[in-house]
C-alpha cells in the first residue's frame, strides 16, 4: 500500500458539498481508501485572482494504485462532478491534485509528484501540516518544515473542522 496526499478545492457551487462528494467517491474507488481529511480552509485564489476565494482540504489515502492508476481516477471523479477546464487556474466545481505519493519522485508530461508548486501554497502546506506534520518530501525535507518556511503573506481562514 502506498500512502499518498491529495488537494481538494472548490470555488463555484455549494463548495463544501463539493469536497464532501469527491472525498466520498474517492474513498469509493476501487484499490483507494481515505485514511484522513484535514480541516477546511476558505483561501485567495492563486494565479487568476479575478474569481471566488476556494474552500481547500487535505485527504490523506492509501492506495494499492500506481500514481499514474490514481491520477485517472481523480480526473474521472472530477468530470463526473461537472469540472471544466476553460481558464487556467481560473474557477472549478472540484480540483483534485496528487501532492505526494510515499517519497516518490516523478516528472511525467501527465504528473509531476511532489506537486511543483505545493511547498509555496499556503492552502496546500497549512491544511498538509495539520493532518501530517511529519510526512516526508523525496529531498527529506518534512511538511511542517516546508510550511514553517511559508510567508504569511497569503490569507487562509479555517472555516470548518471537518467536511469528512
Amino acid at each position: 500500500m502506498a500512502r499518498a496526499y491529495i488537494g481538494l478545492g472548490s470555488n463555484q457551487g455549494h463548495q463544501a458539498q463539493n469536497l464532501k462528494k469527491a472525498l466520498k467517491l474517492v474513498h469509493e474507488a476501487e484499490g483507494v481508501e481515505v485514511t484522513g481529511v484535514s480541516s477546511v480552509y476558505l483561501t485567495e485564489p492563486v494565479g487568476y485572482e479575478d474569481q471566488p476565494w476556494f474552500y481547500n482540504c487535505i485527504a490523506e489515502v492509501e492506495t494499492t494504485l500506481s500514481a499514474e492508476q490514481l491520477l485517472e481516477v481523480l480526473q474521472g471523479i472530477e468530470n463526473r462532478l461537472g469540472r471544466e477546464r476553460t481558464v487556467r487556474w481560473g474557477p472549478r466545481t472540484i480540483d483534485l491534485d496528487i501532492l505526494l505519493y510515499d517519497r516518490v519522485q516523478l516528472n511525467g508530461e501527465r504528473l509531476i509528484i511532489p506537486h511543483p508548486r505545493m511547498r509555496e501554497r499556503a492552502f496546500v502546506m497549512v491544511p498538509l501540516a495539520e493532518i501530517a506534520p511529519d510526512a516526508c518530501f523525496p529531498d527529506g525535507e518534512t511538511v511542517i518544515e516546508a510550511r514553517n518556511r511559508l510567508g504569511e503573506e497569503k490569507k487562509y481562514i479555517c472555516i470548518m473542522q471537518k467536511v469528512w
